[in-house]
This record gives C-alpha cells, sequence and structure tokens, in this order.
C-alpha cells in the first residue's frame, strides 16, 4: 500500500507537465524528459515479469507513433515494435523501391502491422500481419529474415535436417543477394501507413514509386471498417431528388462535427457550394479549431471527372501572376521545374487559393511534415533542405522567375486568366487524353484496354 501511494505522488508532478505540452512531442535526444510510460508485462519467453516502455513521439516530417521496448530481466529476452498512432488513411499505398547500391541499404522505411514486403528476385514475401509494425532500414528488412529464419535451427538440424539443410541454404542466398544490386522491394499497406525515405529530397525520388489504391470491402473489415448490415441500410435514406434544389445550395454555409487534424479535439467543418467563374461548381470546406488554433480547408469538384486531363503552364514574374486564383484538385501533381520541385496529388490535397497560397502550402509542407526524416538526416541533407525552402521565397518576393505546373488527370483544376478574351500570354492550357494507368487511378475501371 505504501508503495503504491508513494508512486502515484512521485508520478503528479510529471502529469502537470505533460498536460502543458504536445501528446505527441518530436524525437529529440537532448530531450531531458522524454516522457516514456512503463508498464509491467509477462514475457512471451519465460513467461517471467518484464518491462515495456511505451514513448509517445512524431516523426518530423512523417506522423505520430507509439514506439514499445520490452526487456525481460530473467531471460534477457527484448523486443521493439513501432504502431502508428495516426488514422487509417483513405487509401492504401503500393510502394516499389529500386535498390542500387550500398547506400541504399541505409535508407529508413516503416512498416505498419499491415505492411506486406516482397522481394522478387529472391522469392522473398512477408504477408501482412506477420511481423509487428517497426522503423527500419533495407538492410534490416534482410537481417531481421535471417534472424528469423535461424532461429531452431540447431533443433532442426536433430529433428529435420533436411528442412534445416534447405533454410540454410536460403539464408546463405539471402546474405550473397543482399549485396547483388540492382533489385526491387515491393511494399503494400492497406492501412497506407507505409513509409520509405528519399534521401535527396525535396527532390523527386526516380528510384521509389508511390501509387494509392482503393481498398476492397474485405481489406475494409480487416482494418476494422465495416459497412452498415443491408438490414439497417434502410435506415440511411437518401436525400429525395428536388429537395435540396441546386439554387438553394449556393449560398448556404453547411455545418458538421468533426475532429482536428492537429491536436484531434472536437471541432466544426463549414461546408459552402460555390461557382468558379468561368469554370464550374466546386464544394469548399474549411475547419477552424478553437482549441490549437490549427485551419484547414479543402475543395472537391461538384462537376465529376472530365473526359479529359489538364495541364496548365504558369509563367510568374510580377505580383499580379502571385494573386492569380487556383484550384487544386486532390487528383494535380504539382511541379517547378526552375528549381526542380514536384509534390503528389495526395501531399496538399485539394484547395482553392492563390499561386502565392500554393507556394506557402508547399514551404509549410516541407517544414512541417510529410516526406523525410529530418533529425537523422546528414548536415548536407538538412542544409540541402534549407537552401531548397529559401528558394520559395526568393520565389514570392519576384527574386526568381518561375512556371507553376498544374497536371490534373481528373481536369478538375483551374487558374485564373487574367485576359477576358482570348489567350493568356502567361499562360498554357493543354488537354490530353488518359493512359489506361491514370484512368484506373480515377476508378474508371470500365474503360477497355484495347483503347489504348
Amino acid at each position: 500500500m505504501d508503495t503504491a501511494t508513494t508512486a502515484t505522488t512521485s508520478a503528479s508532478p510529471a502529469t502537470e507537465e505533460v498536460e502543458s505540452q504536445e501528446l505527441f512531442r518530436e524525437i529529440n535526444p537532448d530531450d531531458p524528459n522524454p516522457e516514456t510510460t512503463e508498464i509491467e508485462s509477462a514475457c512471451m519467453q519465460c513467461f517471467e515479469t518484464g518491462t515495456t516502455k511505451l514513448l509517445l513521439t512524431k516523426i518530423p516530417f512523417y506522423k505520430e507513433v507509439v514506439i514499445m521496448s520490452f526487456k525481460c530481466p530473467h531471460c534477457f529476452f527484448e523486443n521493439n515494435e513501432v504502431q502508428s498512432a495516426m488514422e487509417i488513411q483513405k487509401q492504401g499505398v503500393h510502394i516499389t523501391l529500386t535498390v542500387r547500391g550500398v547506400e541504399d541499404l541505409n535508407r529508413k522505411i516503416v512498416r505498419s502491422d499491415y505492411t506486406s514486403t516482397h522481394i522478387p528476385g529472391i522469392d522473398l514475401e512477408i504477408p501482412a500481419k506477420t511481423q509487428k509494425g517497426e522503423i527500419t532500414t533495407v538492410e534490416g528488412i534482410f537481417d531481421r529474415t535471417i534472424r528469423g529464419l535461424s532461429q531452431d535451427q540447431a533443433k532442426r538440424h536433430i529433428e529435420n535436417p533436411d528442412i534445416a539443410k534447405s533454410i540454410d541454404e536460403y539464408i546463405e542466398r539471402l546474405k550473397v543477394f543482399k549485396d547483388t544490386f540492382p533489385y526491387k522491394i515491393i511494399l503494400e499497406d492497406i492501412s497506407g501507413n507505409a513509409f520509405v525515405e528519399n534521401p535527396i529530397a525535396p527532390a523527386d525520388d526516380p528510384y521509389c514509386k508511390s501509387k494509392h489504391f482503393d481498398r476492397t470491402n474485405e481489406q475494409n473489415e480487416l482494418l476494422g471498417m465495416y459497412e452498415a448490415p443491408k438490414e439497417d441500410q434502410h435506415l440511411l435514406q437518401p436525400i429525395a431528388e428536388g429537395s435540396w434544389p441546386i439554387e438553394e445550395l449556393h449560398g448556404e454555409v453547411f455545418q458538421f462535427n468533426t475532429i482536428c487534424n492537429s491536436c484531434k479535439a472536437p471541432c466544426e467543418t463549414n461546408m459552402k457550394l460555390t461557382n468558379i467563374p468561368h469554370f464550374k461548381e466546386v464544394v469548399i470546406m474549411a475547419t477552424v479549431c478553437d482549441n490549437c488554433g490549427c485551419k484547414t480547408n479543402e475543395v472537391k469538384s461538384g462537376g465529376g471527372i472530365e473526359e479529359q486531363g489538364i495541364r496548365i503552364e504558369l509563367k510568374i514574374d510580377n505580383n499580379e501572376d502571385l494573386s492569380r486564383d487556383v484550384l487544386k484538385s486532390e487528383t494535380c501533381q504539382l511541379e517547378i521545374p526552375e528549381i526542380e520541385c514536384q509534390v503528389g496529388a495526395s501531399a496538399l490535397g485539394g484547395r482553392f487559393t492563390t499561386v502565392e497560397g500554393i507556394f506557402a502550402a508547399m514551404k509549410t509542407q516541407l517544414e512541417g511534415n510529410g516526406i523525410l526524416f529530418h533529425d537523422s538526416a546528414d548536415p548536407e541533407t538538412k542544409n540541402r533542405l534549407d537552401v531548397f525552402i529559401e528558394k520559395f521565397d526568393d520565389i514570392v518576393s519576384l527574386r526568381l522567375p518561375a512556371t507553376l505546373i498544374l497536371d490534373d488527370p481528373a481536369g478538375n483544376s483551374y487558374v485564373q486568366s487574367l485576359v477576358d478574351e482570348g489567350t493568356d500570354p502567361k499562360m498554357t492550357v493543354t488537354r490530353y487524353d488518359r493512359t489506361f494507368d491514370q484512368n484506373e487511378d480515377l476508378g474508371l475501371n470500365d474503360i477497355k484496354t484495347e483503347n489504348y
């Protein structure tokens, strides 16, 4: 009883300190109080009592994670794993990495519980849910596989010598293959939380390609996301046709409850249907969190997918160009060739802003979240990122002329023209036919292959 009381009393000041700080703080080796939580737990090796340490942190430029470390003082068994503390993403992700040399063996990789790993060159398949989530490297994937195969080999040599010999041969093949370049590693994560470090960020990585996909019903159920049973679907009544005429929706602001992306506090999102002159109707959603002050906005097209994709190139050299309205849909990729910058469609989402606002969003994305492990980067990488970010200030201050390129296969992006009639001399608009892969990414699976 006295021991429990002492523990509770000594924990009180720490609790007060936690309340005044963020729940998920960035990894910092100089942090004097990383605020780990210790829990007594059973050892799966000897079934004695060991200690699990939990650390709630966030990987800079990636996301929040829970790092768990277990150690048994009796049999000295240790186990480390990482679990994502972020919500499940809207889509799954398929990542193909080409390993070209020794430097790629050090690429950091985040794998969730739902990440499957496939190395075609050596027929290695690690299914999802067979290993816990972890932060590792390319070399770490090989090393962990070799350690797993090597377990109980002494026992197998006695009981099943033929099987043990086959495993020994495969382990040797893995050791040789690891340094036989090039080869591919394929990660597929239905939760969308797998990640591969880009060592040349913020430039585009030509040897690592990511592709997002829609989950099947079975995959959603594996993640714990279930559709309403058919017998309950009658409770979800659709809005009767004509009950909300389009004329009444214009100018009307709708509100619905949501959760802040930053602090996870309850807040409200305002939604409005508006008409962009010379373009189309769009739905604009804006969220302001009263708890942390975070502001986000998102825009979705109200007109569906266009018959053709669109590519818009805008030359920027004065303040009028920076003030142009821009509608970037959630399927639109951005590019600034002068500074070798490419931004994928999912990085900034859909938004309605100005040219200057797009540059500010890119800069914020690089500074605050999304693409690389900043704390673990070497000084050269950090300096390269800092110099790159400064170029956005040069563009906005007009010290550096630039070209903003929007490439949207759905055809739902727009840049304001400053010419009432005719062609804007600073803007080039090109319509193009989508490829089969682009149609597939947009969910247009009814397109026949022979048309392409």
